[in-house]
């Protein structure tokens, strides 16, 4: 009885954390603060190396065979990720979709959190003003909440699968506004934007039908970004490779601008950080299976630029957290690129090839910008650390990526 019981299944799960913290952080006393010690040759390759893989999460049984189809950082706890895992077709009893917060902190193999759901998780973020829950999307439809305080691995609540919510898969999810007043923003690829307060996953607060104007027809999304500090106005791309702007409210509901398309569709999209000046908050990027990635602005409907390196589909690109001119992407080749505009824009400025060339499907930045994440299709999780000098921006890295795209701007009416 006391074994089963649960304040002690609880004692055993925390204590069992902590051990394994303590037993995997692995400190070298015999560091010497006199000489350079034996390493020195080791470092001086790892600090020359413009990316050094630093770790693999990768858990035996529920990662294998599963593609990696979401991260989300904690705001809470910048060393928490939650990555979201497809069904594993191999093993048809297991539960279809998983999500796991991995701790980049430690050194331990096993992740932090487990959660389970029937249907795969094509979306996952934590619940940004509250540390102890996170959010799944699903291929059902369905969105799912987890609490991390309770033993149950399976979700507190769902969203209901019916004609008020999304009956299509959920491959965009995120948490927008403030502390007092947020809500959880979902479409799904109908193009059905519903808009949920976290008291009531029973009925959305408000929808919205993303439509083409001419045709009328609805907008089969594959991702969606907000520009830094708004809750109104977003840019979604779509399977038929084209970008719109829309707006939730006000007198411009709906799709607004159409910008030109790319040749296929459109898989990853990431709207610039940076709020400080000059401001670049209406820069954005967007990845395709054409090959290519394209730099956009909200105030141009045409491509500021076409970045066509690779030679495989380009499956996702993030902008850097504290970097203006700094982007990372990947493609199904296995490549991993990390693209500084103040340096060039033709090739990219660092690249790696994953080992065994897995098919790179998500890619995203730790907090701090001096780390790069990488998921595969086969359930890995990489992690790379970015040189000091190509992370961390100089000064006049500002006022340098400004004469940048004034560069490319003038190249656009160039080429018009």
């Amino acid at each position: 009885m006391i074994i089963l019981s649960e304040d002690f299944q609880r004692f055993v799960l925390r204590a069992g954390r902590v051990v394994e913290r303590a037993l995997s952080e692995n400190v070298d006393i015999y560091t010497d603060y006199i000489g350079a010690g034996d390493n020195e040759d080791t470092n001086d390759e790892r600090s020359h190396a413009r990316l050094s893989l630093n770790r693999i999460f990768y858990d035996e049984r529920w990662s294998k065979n599963r593609c990696i189809t979401c991260m989300d950082w904690s705001t809470h706890f910048p060393e928490l990720v939650a990555a979201s895992y497809h069904n594993n077709e191999e093993s048809p009893n297991e539960p279809d979709g998983v999500v796991m917060v991995w701790n980049t902190k430690f050194k331990k193999q096993t992740p932090e959190d487990i959660f389970h759901c029937q249907s795969a998780v094509m979306s996952t973020c934590f619940a940004k003003f509250n540390p102890n829950l996170i959010l799944g999307g699903t291929y059902s439809g369905q969105i799912v909440l987890w609490d991390n305080r309770v033993q149950k691995r399976t979700p507190m609540q769902r969203t209901p699968l019916s004609a008020a919510a999304h009956t299509h898969p959920v491959y965009c999810l995120q948490v927008v506004g403030t502390q007092n007043a947020h809500n959880v923003i979902s479409i799904s690829s109908d193009g059905k934007l519903c808009s949920w307060s976290l008291d009531m996953l029973s009925h959305p607060q408000d929808t919205l039908e993303l439509q083409q104007q001419r045709p009328s027809k609805s907008i089969a999304v594959t991702g969606m970004a907000f520009p830094a500090n708004e809750i109104n106005n977003l840019v979604v791309g779509s399977e038929d490779g084209y970008v719109y702007s829309a707006c939730r409210h006000g007198s411009r509901t709906g799709v607004n601008d159409v910008f030109e398309k790319h040749l296929g569709p459109v898989t990853g999209i990431s709207t610039h950080y940076n709020q400080s000046s000059p401001d670049f908050g209406h820069l954005f990027l967007t990845s395709s299976i054409d090959w290519t990635i394209k730099l956009w602005s909200l105030k141009d409907t045409k491509p500021l630029y076409s970045f066509e390196d690779n030679s495989d589909y380009v499956m996702d690109v993030a902008w850097s957290p504290i970097h203006p001119a700094l982007f990372a992407a990947v493609d199904g080749s296995g490549r991993l690129d990390l693209w500084n505009l103040n340096q060039d824009t033709e090739v990219p400025t660092a690249s790696v090839l994953v080992e065994g060339a897995p098919a790179l499907n998500r890619v995203s930045w730790t907090p701090s910008g001096l780390h790069v994440t990488i998921g595969d299709d086969t359930g890995k999780l990489y992690i790379y650390d970015v040189a000091e000098l190509l992370a961390q921006p100089s000064r006049d890295e500002w006022s340098r990526f400004n004469a940048t795209l004034n560069e490319l701007k003038m190249n656009q009416s160039d080429d018009v």
